[in-house]
């Protein structure tokens, strides 16, 4: 995962997710209302091995193994605050959001001038539509380098050409990401 798919991670969730495999497990569990059947289901596993995980007696319990671990995470952060990540992404499309980012920009310019690309930081509001489309890539399977170019356009747009009132026809280069945060609301 790129640093601009967790940064749209980080910015849909209000609260952490649970950090340990127990406390995954028993939000798993709580999810489909204590029932090891439902959750075995899900997992992949049969019934009695999700009984031996979340079992108190001692000697009875038997931790899963990487395997089951990364299925286990992957089944918590689908189904983690499914509600909140909705209602934010909504208001993403249709208020915009703020990119917070460190990377290598540059635009191509008169030879000679300081406008090679160098690494800067910027804080730019960007409108709905950029959310859209981002969302629209992400959802689509669409991996860094494109959700890069749609930033870059963006960017392009809304920092470097101010809107459209200057600049135009400038090409922005934006790549080596550092990190990339963006503000929902």
């Amino acid at each position: 995962m790129g640093q601009i798919e967790q940064g749209l991670v980080r910015a849909l969730r209000t609260r952490p997710v649970p950090s340990s495999t127990e406390a995954r497990l028993r939000f798993l569990l709580a999810a489909h209302r204590g029932s090891t059947r439902r959750v075995a289901t899900v997992l992949g596993v049969s019934q009695r091995t999700v009984q031996r995980w979340v079992t108190k007696r001692p000697g009875a319990r038997r931790p899963p193994g990487p395997t089951q671990i990364r299925v286990i995470e992957e089944a918590v952060l689908a189904r983690w605050q499914p509600r909140v990540r909705a209602r934010l992404r909504a208001q993403a499309e249709a208020e915009g959001f703020v990119f917070h980012t460190r990377a290598r920009f540059g635009f191509a310019a008169a030879a000679g001038s300081s406008d090679d690309p160098r690494v800067r930081w910027i804080t730019q509001d960007l409108p709905g539509e950029v959310a859209r489309e981002l969302f629209a890539a992400r959802d689509a399977g669409a991996g860094e380098q494109q959700q890069t170019v749609i930033l870059a356009r963006a960017l392009g747009h809304a920092y470097f050409r101010d809107g459209g009132r200057r600049a135009h026809g400038l090409h922005i280069a934006f790549s080596d990401v550092e990190f990339a945060d963006f503000s929902i609301g």
